[in-house]
């Protein structure tokens, strides 16, 4: 370790005084963890490799990390959300190559198909290591051509009048909308398409309103907030990923940095 006995004695009965606990035990001419010593050792090495990682950033010597990563989150939020991500941390870790798994169903992290995913859901799995980033909000939106010729609705009483852009044929976007106020029906819908991003760009486009977050929207100068008077939909935004988190460092780095960009809004 680089230190002499007597000083890594002092330290560890230091340590041992400001824990309230007995960390190690002589026996015989050995030194040997107590239970509570075992007990506390896998919180010591978190703590250790995380300061590894925290000097490595600091002084941009994480060329050292390499490796690939792979990253889920819904279409939308790879295409419009990610970018920005990726571009810090290439900047700071230029030896991880990101994959990025664009999709909209919930990857298993237990079957490894994903190292790290974005979700707008709680994990219940309990082997995953989850982090509550914030809670994001979404807003209804038109372009603005659109606006210009139907006019700026918004009032729930306002949308009955108009067109939307729907994401499933389940029914279950309308009970959402349904659940934000607006009493609409299947005949309020004029494409149904299950791809986020294509039905954002159906939106840029005229073919109705849509949802989407604010972040989004705030990258896409030709669109407009219609419907002022609905409150926003809210959700949270989630970082996951398995128990290796504690032992690969690529995945570690990765995450933080991860976290850092997604715990504030980019508007």
């Amino acid at each position: 370790m680089g230190v002499t006995r007597s000083t890594l004695s002092r330290q560890v009965s230091a340590l041992e005084v400001e824990l309230g606990v007995t960390l190690f035990e002589r026996v015989g001419r050995s030194v040997v963890l107590t239970q509570a010593g075992s007990g506390l050792l896998e919180y010591a090495r978190t703590m250790g490799a995380a300061a590894q990682d925290l000097a490595l950033a600091a002084t941009g010597t994480s060329k050292t990390v390499d490796g690939v990563v792979s990253v889920s989150s819904t279409d939308a939020v790879a295409a419009f959300l990610l970018p920005r991500a990726i571009q810090r941390i290439s900047e700071v870790a230029p030896g991880v190559t990101i994959e990025v798994i664009a999709t909209d169903t919930i990857s298993d992290l237990r079957r490894r198909e994903a190292d790290i995913a974005i979700r707008h859901v709680r994990p219940q799995e309990s082997d995953l290591i989850a982090r509550l980033l914030r809670h994001a909000s979404a807003h209804f939106y038109a372009s603005a051509d659109w606006v210009a010729k139907n006019g700026h609705p918004r009032s729930a009483r306002d949308a009955l009048k108009h067109r939307f852009i729907g994401v499933d044929r389940s029914g279950n976007y309308l009970a959402l909308l349904q659940n934000c106020g607006l009493q609409l029906t299947e005949s309020n819908f004029s494409v149904l398409v299950d791809n986020t991003v294509a039905s954002w760009q159906m939106v840029r486009q005229g073919l109705g309103i849509g949802v989407t977050m604010e972040e989004i929207a705030a990258l896409t100068p030709s669109v407009v907030r219609v419907l002022d008077d609905i409150a926003p939909i809210m959700f949270p935004i989630w970082l996951v990923t398995h128990r290796e988190l504690h032992t690969a460092r690529r995945i570690r780095v990765v995450f933080d940095l991860l976290a850092q960009e997604f715990s504030a809004p980019t508007v």
